[in-house]
């Protein structure tokens, strides 16, 4: 079955690191931790339904720099001792204005390097085309340099290459999230289903069987580009100029291994642990 990602003591230990694209960011679940689900908890769900036994730790938050991911999320992964390990970092430096890309794509060379020496099983991931709107435009000649080293590291270290540029269901706008940056639920339970593929781990999930996208008129088309500067783009560079991200206030959405249940998922798992912790506060006393 899915064996191979066992360490060699049979340990099954997932877990993953990174930014927005990692803890779920698009595919809105209030059932679960800073209300989202994600291709992650999608794939940790079924390696355990693959295999008893799977444990599950996501590290990742939104907006952070790889810098951040290395002094926050890398030391706690280590010490987890995982058998399976994800990593996108580097995405929001390269949307940050004066990223000096040699010296980024040297710390995450050195990164990885780092990981793939634990013996785990290491699933890297190549950028996004970053191509929604001239307004990102500049930053898509950083996205093909990172996703170039991406695809030489992966080789040279042995690791699952999970390329995301290369998939054209993604070109479909229904894919992404309103901001145009994050997957949808759509997305994420795609992408859930290639990384599951590439490990080889029996999945049934398909891909929504949707019509061919209804063509824009152009008033239509102007109206939502206005809006999605509007909402989305103006903010993000307000908050770039304030120096103040979306994720100074959370924290990993499952900090520790967790087992994952074969039966109701990470959710059952969540409603389980809300349940003992509302019966633990009735029982203090007042």
């Amino acid at each position: 079955m899915v064996g191979f990602l066992s360490s060699a003591d049979g340990r099954r230990r997932f877990v993953a690191l990174g930014d927005s694209f990692t803890e779920g960011v698009g595919d809105r679940n209030k059932h679960l931790p800073n209300g989202v689900r994600g291709w992650a908890d999608r794939v940790a769900e079924k390696l355990a339904k693959a295999e008893p036994g799977w444990e599950y730790a996501n590290l990742a938050v939104r907006s952070k720099r790889l810098r951040q991911i290395v002094d926050e999320q890398v030391e706690h992964a280590l010490a987890l001792k995982p058998s399976l390990i994800t990593l996108y970092a580097g995405g929001n430096d390269i949307l940050d204005f004066g990223t000096d890309m040699e010296q980024l794509m040297g710390e995450y060379e050195q990164l990885v390097a780092r990981l793939a020496g634990t013996g785990a099983t290491l699933v890297l991931f190549t950028g996004y085309d970053v191509k929604v709107s001239a307004v990102l435009e500049p930053f898509r000649k950083r996205n093909a340099l990172y996703n170039q080293r991406v695809r030489e590291l992966a080789a040279e270290h042995g690791a699952v290459l999970v390329d995301y540029w290369c998939m054209d269901a993604y070109h479909d706008r229904r894919m992404w999230a309103a901001d145009r940056l994050h997957m949808s639920k759509a997305g994420h339970k795609y992408l859930a289903a290639r990384v599951l593929d590439q490990l080889g781990v029996p999945h049934k999930i398909s891909p929504k069987d949707w019509d061919p996208p209804r063509r824009l008129k152009l008033r239509e088309w102007e109206r939502l580009q206005r809006r999605w500067i509007h909402d989305w783009v103006v903010p993000l560079f307000a908050r770039k100029l304030r120096g103040v991200t979306l994720g100074d206030s959370l924290s990993p959405r499952w900090p520790d291994p967790v087992k994952v249940p074969r039966k109701g998922g990470l959710r059952k798992l969540q409603e389980k642990r809300l349940l003992q912790n509302k019966a633990a506060k009735e029982r203090k006393p007042a």
